[in-house]
């Protein structure tokens, strides 16, 4: 018996329920990507971390910069009450998204993390934006 196999898998149903329920509080970097390339867009992006500096280095096309920290009710009045935010930082090693959206949350938006953040963009070889502002999406 392998380490994979020592623990029996969970029943269909109970899967069926952890996995949607993740899929109801994450997205990933390729669904974001296909998202734009769609033109399907249907949320708001927010890069949550770093100063204005880092944000204009590299951050995702069309993306926001709104840290975790200055998320407030005053400041989420500017999006309509069912805007769906999706929230991303640095990458793994980085709880801002964590941070942003408990924030969004406990105000009752709508929100997804996307995993990988920064370092996901990356490794998947997307492009990123420069630039004090959110940066057009440009398809590859």
């Amino acid at each position: 018996m392998s380490f994979v196999s020592d623990i029996p898998a969970a029943p269909s149903q109970e899967a069926v329920t952890h996995f949607a329920r993740r899929l109801a509080l994450e997205t990933d970097c390729a669904d974001v990507d296909a998202s734009m390339k769609a033109r399907e867009v249907d949320f708001v992006l927010l890069h949550v971390v770093g100063t204005p500096q880092a944000y204009a280095l590299r951050h995702v096309p069309g993306a926001l910069h709104l840290r975790h920290g200055e998320i407030s009710a005053e400041r989420m009045a500017a999006w309509p009450a069912d805007t769906l935010f999706v929230v991303y930082c640095a990458g793994p090693h980085c709880n801002g998204a964590d941070r942003a959206a408990l924030k969004l949350a406990a105000l009752g938006r709508p929100v997804k993390l996307m995993i990988g953040g920064v370092a996901g963009w990356e490794d998947e070889g997307l492009p990123f934006a420069t630039g004090p502002e959110p940066g057009a999406f440009v398809p590859a």
